[in-house]
């Protein structure tokens, strides 16, 4: 699936400028496209899941996606989601990631898909779980900090709605600044919002806390480690 995005081109690099594109905070400035996927050449070879056989490539109307297909047999050592696929070889400090993103699971409350970010390793992390509705463990920002997740969002909506359809999510994260901002469906405000200083790094991935989902045209634009 092919979609516009906001950039600018310069000297052989696909530039954004956040100040223009990301709505509002983030680091300002120009970043340079760091990672790109559409899946249309059926490999997974950039990818690092915690379970891969619960990851494929399907077959989509308008092409192929990443796909969430089951539960991942992971047993994390401390509370927190068990799909998780990050990119194997880019971290980043400050980063602006645009993707679609698809339910595929049953509709309840806590109907979820996952952006993970600053991953240190498997107990030190950032993850925005989108949900149909918020309390202390669903729709919110979370660090995992060695202890089962907490939530550190400042802000956030009562609930964001995942039905059949595919939508466009923007996570914004501003290193120096600690804010991290969350869009779904180019809305001009974020779902939610954090502030945290703890990882000014990580890797960055995509996946569920319990639930399928289905992921497509990823970009990642940032300052790389």
């Amino acid at each position: 699936m092919r979609t516009a995005v906001c950039v600018a081109t310069g000297l052989g690099l696909v530039l954004l400028s956040l100040a223009g594109c990301s709505g509002s905070g983030g680091q300002r400035g120009k970043m340079p496209l760091v990672f790109e996927a559409d899946f249309e050449d059926g490999t997974l070879d950039a990818w690092q899941a915690t379970d891969s056989a619960a990851w494929r490539i399907e077959d989509e109307r308008d092409g192929r996606v990443l796909a969430l297909h089951q539960q991942s047999k992971y047993k994390p050592e401390v509370r927190s989601p068990v799909n998780i696929n990050l990119i194997k070889d880019v971290v980043v400090g400050s980063f602006v990631l645009e993707l679609k993103m698809h339910s595929t699971t049953r509709d309840y409350g806590h109907r979820d898909m996952c952006l993970f970010f600053g991953y240190q390793d498997p107990s030190h992390f950032y993850y925005v779980h989108i949900a149909n509705q918020s309390d202390a463990h669903a729709n919110s920002i979370f660090i995992v900090n060695g202890e089962p997740r907490v939530s550190i969002a400042k802000t956030r909506t009562e609930g964001t709605k995942w039905d059949e359809n595919w939508h466009n999510v923007r996570l914004v994260r501003d290193v120096e600044q600690g804010t991290v901002e969350v869009f779904f469906d180019d809305t001009g405000e974020p779902i939610m919002t954090a502030v945290d200083h703890n990882f000014k790094w990580g890797k960055v991935g995509v996946g569920s806390f319990d639930d399928t989902g289905q992921f497509d045209e990823i970009r990642l634009r940032g300052l790389k480690r």
